[in-house]
């Protein structure tokens, strides 16, 4: 794996403009806030993103949240189903432990005002692919994150002790003597400056944007991630890429997300010619995990020739499904598509990095000073393929961790705060080489959905690999002075992982399908998980 540049920009700690702040948490989605609410009132919490407070994949989230309310279901079935859907890589510790907590965190957000979905005076529940009950509470039919997001940020902005910086982009963690430190940040309108840190949270969230077909909002660049391995951090699992089975595939518009909870409430899945093809497939037929649904689809596209299959609602009940989803009634309405009456075109598309930022049970990273929660990391939960309505969950309980641990530490830390004398030099680029960096971010997304889909196969991913090998070697050497740039460089980063990773595991299991060994190998592969391999700096 080449190497590449340890900070992305050059700066030199003497003479740079300097913040501090007790815990530096980055990223603003549910993971993030949730940990800043935890950080006691004495101790100061500085929250940076990249864009809006609200642009997030938690805001973005439509199923919702997945925790065990009703009398007919048990710790133990909700345990279960997330072990199933994790194919054999899950943490079983680390699943009870979030599992456990599920309903304690979904009555906080109601405390933080969070306005869920009832059907008689109790919180309505709906059942999503993978779960054998209903177990799933909503908001605003199918826009749950936006609403908790909304109350969460409302909520963490009356703390006196947060603060929120949006438009602020993380461009590396600094460390010092092997621990995390703080972060190289550029704000908009105030240049670049460091931020210091007696302990640092990641909360950045995932990489989505790697791929040409996405679920995910513009911010999903993988910058968190990168920005920790660049650090020395461990990341692991970066094979396993989750794939929603069904995104609204509409030439020319935006890809829109078509819930989960869609096919949980009876939606059929039909190929071009009107026939179903989940019950050939699966047992649980519509209501098969993620991985099972979308390469059933990605077959039933090579098949016929077409390039999306259809979700078909018009057996259900119109008001129900109206009154269920009418953020995606909205979506398909503008495109004159009924949904009580119409067939939504949809087909795969990548959805959550199911691997990440390796972390300990409390949240703890392999570099001291620097916790992580949420999709940015790999904690054990989703093994190697997330349960759907798992993620949200566990980043209120990561986040909670994370804030109590982060603040533990503190309290045994000195009170002085201290800027260590950190340089970076990067040498310029030769004069002649500009770079077009938009042109390369499109040429590596669509490489990433021929070579590194829903199914792979080595010679492809060698292929890939040596795409990559080129890239990064003139791309990854060089200063940018922008976002643009920075980006690039992440996702060249995250995509080579990928890559490496899915070489490794010659076996099929979870979101990992390699079509020259489509078999699960639990004799070779059993809970082994894929560690990339450290990082290394331009000497």
């Amino acid at each position: 794996m080449s190497a590449a540049n340890r900070y992305l920009v050059s700066f030199d700690a003497r003479d740079t403009f300097h913040r501090f702040a007790d815990v530096l948490i980055i990223g603003a989605g549910i993971a993030g806030l949730r940990a800043a609410l935890e950080v006691p009132s004495d101790l100061s919490v500085l929250v940076v993103t990249k864009d809006r407070v609200t642009e997030s994949n938690s805001s973005y989230a439509q199923g919702g949240i997945a925790g065990v309310r009703s009398p007919e279901d048990t710790f133990e079935n909700h345990v279960e189903d997330t072990l199933v859907a994790g194919d054999g890589l899950c943490d079983r510790e680390v699943v009870e432990l979030v599992v456990r907590e599920a309903p304690h965190q979904i009555e906080k957000l109601i405390e933080f005002g969070t306005k869920f979905d009832e059907e008689n005076g109790q919180l309505a529940l709906t059942r999503e692919g993978g779960h054998s009950h209903r177990r799933i509470v909503h908001a605003l039919g199918d826009s749950t994150g936006f609403e908790m997001m909304r109350a969460t940020i409302a909520y963490a902005r009356t703390r006196p002790n947060i603060r929120i910086w949006d438009d602020t982009f993380t461009i590396d963690l600094l460390t010092h003597e092997g621990a995390c430190c703080g972060a190289a940040v550029a704000r908009n309108g105030m240049g670049k400056f460091l931020i210091w840190a007696k302990q640092v949270i990641l909360a950045s969230g995932g990489c989505g944007m790697v791929y040409r077909e996405t679920t995910n909002p513009p911010v999903a660049t993988g910058d968190g991630m990168a920005a920790a391995y660049r650090a020395g951090a461990e990341l692991r699992d970066m094979e396993f890429m989750q794939f929603h089975p069904t995104v609204l595939y509409v030439a020319g518009s935006a890809r829109y997300l078509i819930s989960e909870a869609v096919r949980g409430e009876g939606a059929y899945l039909r190929d071009v010619n009107g026939e179903r093809f989940m019950p050939a497939s699966d047992p649980r037929a519509e209501l098969a995990p993620r991985d099972v649904v979308a390469r059933a689809i990605f077959r039933t596209m090579e098949k016929t020739q077409h390039p999306n299959v259809y979700l078909d609602l018009a057996h259900l009940d119109p008001a129900m499904v109206l009154n269920r989803f009418p953020g995606i009634n909205r979506v398909c309405k503008s495109f004159g598509l009924d949904i009580t009456k119409d067939r939504i075109p949809v087909r795969p598309g990548a959805h959550y990095m199911v691997g990440g930022v390796s972390v300990d049970q409390h949240g703890r990273t392999t570099v001291p000073g620097l916790w992580a929660a949420g999709e940015v990391t790999s904690s054990g939960l989703h093994g190697a393929n997330r349960l759907a309505s798992n993620s949200l969950i566990e980043g209120l309980v990561y986040g909670t961790l994370c804030g109590r641990g982060a603040a533990d530490a503190i309290r045994k830390m000195p009170r002085d705060m201290t800027a260590y004398p950190i340089r970076s030099i990067i040498p310029p680029a030769e004069e002649g080489t500009g770079l077009d960096t938009a042109d390369l971010v499109a040429s590596l997304r669509a490489l990433m959905v021929r070579k590194m889909g829903i199914v792979r196969e080595r010679t492809r991913l060698l292929e890939a690999k040596e795409d990559l090998r080129f890239w990064c070697r003139y791309a990854l050497s060089r200063e940018f002075d922008g976002k643009a740039g920075w980006e690039l460089q992440n996702l060249l980063t995250i995509a080579r992982l990928m890559i490496a990773s899915a070489l490794t595991r010659d076996e099929s299991r979870g979101t990992h399908f390699r079509s020259d060994f489509p078999a699960r190998d639990d004799q070779r592969w059993g809970l082994r998980h894929v560690a990339c391999e450290p990082f290394v700096a331009l000497s």
